[in-house]
């Protein structure tokens, strides 16, 4: 059958399974918005290519299959430079597709021209230039590969207007079904189990350990390895802390789950892993924020660690056995492995003293917070402890980025994987919003809350006429405290009180009227007693997205912190526990 390039695209599309596209159309990927006219697949017109790119990465992240964005060349690609990024640093499958300017005319500045692939190639698991019409659906095929296969991650493909044009004789081409086959990757060979030897050795480091944590990453939920990861903590009765890239991967409702690590982390997981005698990390990078000052971290821990991708061993902290391998398929051998050693030494050791102490922390240093009087503004924990205990228990919680994301992480009670939406490793403000969309996209019968902060919204809340065109309604708890919080936090604590351009104003703009404007219902919130019946309210609205502005406390702290460049030992308190 003979087809144009084109037409090639959007059919390989199809093949690969896919049923949205989020894109913005532009003149040099225009050739393929026109056979899309004829095809299932759904397209979701975004207002700024940055939103497409957080819509796909919230698609992925709650359902598992790759996103998929469409763009068009030069400002429209350097537009989803950001969101390419965030999805490589937390490991998301993305595949982007990006017009680019006729082959021949590639490198003479041509109007909205500028090198795709090699601005992306940081930002990207790998990416390809299309020069011939015919490669289009095995290079496209190898993208879907390539993104959903090994650590997951962002993969682009920039192709040429000339090569989609039906108008173009370069555009003629031959279709075929791409397949396994007849890919070109040579070198590329993403690994599956793990060394057995490697794996029984763990086995008996663990078996010896009195102190032991398992710390799990974004890894597990990636690999499907929550039921694994439950048999193995079952079995072996040791506390569970879950970054902010896993929460939810092992619930929160279990008694050997201490919540987050880190600098905004609770107590008892911080002070666990800095006073565990073995650190069994799977599925995890050992990543600055949880750290804090390496050299200070865990200091009497070994290590194991299991991770997919072999550049993450040994990284940042040298591991004592170091696992190559899906993380699904070395916790199942893991497990195995543990139980003959048990059978060959005839008990666990005894741990009793140690989830004594454990509980002891949680009792001394549980998260706390100074509820606001009647008739003051509002606490934002209050916000989000009323929030989780009035939606069901798989709502979908996206965040943006900085007090807010930190206080929803510790106040939600996340107990399904899938649920916890955020920008973990790039930490990129305005995630939250368009994620929100893509993930109601990806799981449309789902309750999908969006918690942002007022400097974040600000950056892409124009996607709420997306949310409103499209008809993809999103529930946002925005908390307006006038400032850029983390950032007034770090002004107060670190430089003397001096808040350098962090104020924002509460009354401009007026959020209520901008939601109203998008087509969504805005609601306005000042004080802890209408905090229930607007939640309420929100969750009876199913047609339209609505926007809560809850008017939060300008001089709220997250805590506990750990200072930058500190090491966790010092961990800050609430005032009230110090």
């Amino acid at each position: 059958m003979n087809i144009n390039g084109g037409q090639a695209l959007i059919k390989t599309l199809e093949h690969e399974g896919v049923e949205v596209v989020f894109g913005l159309p532009g003149g040099a990927i225009l050739p393929v918005y026109d056979p899309i006219i004829e095809s299932p697949i759904r397209h979701v017109l975004v207002r700024h290519e940055q939103g497409a790119g957080h819509m796909a990465e919230g698609y992925a992240q709650a359902t598992g299959r790759p996103g998929v964005m469409m763009i068009t060349s030069g400002p429209g690609a350097t537009n989803a430079v950001t969101p390419l990024c965030d999805a490589y640093m937390d490991s998301i499958p993305v595949v982007c597709i990006t017009g680019q300017v006729p082959y021949a005319a590639i490198g003479t500045d041509a109007f909205q021209e500028c090198d795709t692939t090699g601005i992306t190639m940081a930002v990207t698991k790998h990416n390809f230039l299309v020069n011939k019409a015919e490669d289009i659906p095995r290079i496209v095929h190898e993208a879907f590969h390539i993104a959903t296969t090994g650590r997951p991650g962002p993969v682009l493909v920039d192709i040429p207007k000339d090569i989609v044009d039906p108008n173009n004789p370069l555009s003629s081409m031959t279709w075929y079904e791409p397949s396994d086959d007849i890919m070109d990757l040579p070198g590329y060979q993403p690994v599956g189990a793990g060394d057995l030897n490697l794996i029984r050795e763990a086995a008996r480091l663990i078996n010896v350990s009195e102190r032991p944590v398992v710390y799990i990453g974004g890894g597990i939920v990636k690999s499907l390895a929550t039921e694994e990861l439950a048999e193995l903590v079952e079995f072996l009765n040791v506390p569970v802390v879950t970054t902010l890239m896993a929460r939810g991967a092992f619930p929160d409702s279990h008694e050997l789950c201490l919540g987050m690590p880190g600098m905004h982390g609770k107590y008892t997981a911080v002070m666990a892993m800095q006073r565990a005698d073995l650190l069994i990390a799977l599925g995890t990078r050992f990543d600055d924020r949880v750290t804090g000052r390496v050299d200070g971290f865990a200091p009497e821990a070994k290590i194991v660690h299991v991770d997919i991708d072999a550049a993450e061993l040994h990284k940042v902290r040298v591991a004592d056995v170091a696992i190559q391998g899906d993380c699904r398929l070395v916790i199942g051998e893991l497990t195995a492995a543990l139980r003959e050693c048990v059978a060959e030494s005839g008990a666990q050791p005894d741990r009793r003293a140690w989830r004594s102490q454990v509980s002891g922390w949680q009792e001394r240093y549980p998260l706390t917070y100074k509820q606001s009087e009647p008739g003051e503004l509002v606490k934002p924990q209050y916000v989000l402890e009323v929030l989780r205990d009035n939606t069901p228990d798989d709502t979908i919680v996206t965040s943006g980025v900085g007090q807010h994301q930190m206080w929803a992480s510790q106040y939600w009670k996340f107990n399904h994987p899938r649920t916890w939406i955020n920008s973990g490793g790039l930490g990129t403000m305005g995630f939250s919003i368009p994620a929100a969309i893509g993930a109601k996209v990806g799981k449309p019968d789902r309750m999908v809350w969006a918690v942002d902060g007022d400097g974040c919204f600000q950056m892409t809340a124009q996607e709420l006429v997306t949310s409103t065109t499209e008809q993809i309604p999103i529930k946002v708890a925005l908390f307006n405290n006038a400032y850029l919080g983390m950032v007034r936090q770090w002004q107060e604590m670190f430089y003397q009180e001096r808040y350098s351009e962090s104020y924002l104003t509460y009354d401009v703009p007026d959020y209520v009227k901008w939601a109203e404007s998008m087509g969504c219902v805005g609601i306005r919130v000042e004080t802890p007693e209408e905090v229930t019946p607007a939640i309420a309210k929100a969750n009876e609205i199913n047609d339209r997205s609505v926007v809560i502005e809850f008017r939060t406390v300008d001089d709220e702290n997250v805590y506990p912190m750990v200072p930058a460049g500190r090491s966790n030992s010092e961990i800050v308190v609430d005032p009230s526990q110090r």
